[in-house]
């Protein structure tokens, strides 16, 4: 007997072992290139209609459902004459009635004038007003004002 059939019967679970775990290794790397292919080969054309390959659990295995994908449409740019201007209700030098907000810091209501227009916050308009009784300026929402 030769060292090589010694060798062999030795540990023949081994090298079989071996050869199953080769021979599934590659069987996954063959799979894994042909569904690249086949991806590929359904992707391949133009941009604006392109055939996707989708599995789909109503499909057979072996079968694909195929999607046809479009461009959108263009959209038109929104101009500024589209886009209704709002401003502010009250103007500099006017008089105001403030309510103060029934939460957080109590302000004094009562009459205040306008001395400057704010930018918006949110969906609603600021005003710095001041007091004739008060030496500082506050800030205050449009819906905390009404014409006095």
């Amino acid at each position: 007997m030769s060292k090589s059939t010694v060798k062999s019967d030795r540990r023949p679970g081994k090298t079989a072992r071996r050869t199953v775990k080769k021979g599934a290794k590659t069987a996954q790397i063959v799979a894994k290139k042909a569904s690249k292919s086949a991806r590929r080969e359904v992707g391949s054309g133009n941009r604006a209609t392109r055939a996707i390959n989708v599995r789909s659990p109503s499909v057979a295995p072996n079968e694909s459902a195929k999607i046809l994908r479009t461009q959108s449409p263009p959209v038109q740019p929104v101009t500024a004459e589209a886009l209704p201007l709002r401003t502010h209700k009250y103007q500099v030098g006017e008089t105001v009635y403030f309510t103060s907000p029934t939460f957080g810091r109590a302000a004094a209501t009562g009459s205040y004038t306008v001395v400057k227009l704010l930018p918006s916050e949110g969906d609603d308009y600021q005003y710095r007003i001041k007091s004739s009784g008060e030496a500082f300026e506050r800030v205050a929402k449009e819906s905390q004002l009404d014409r006095a």
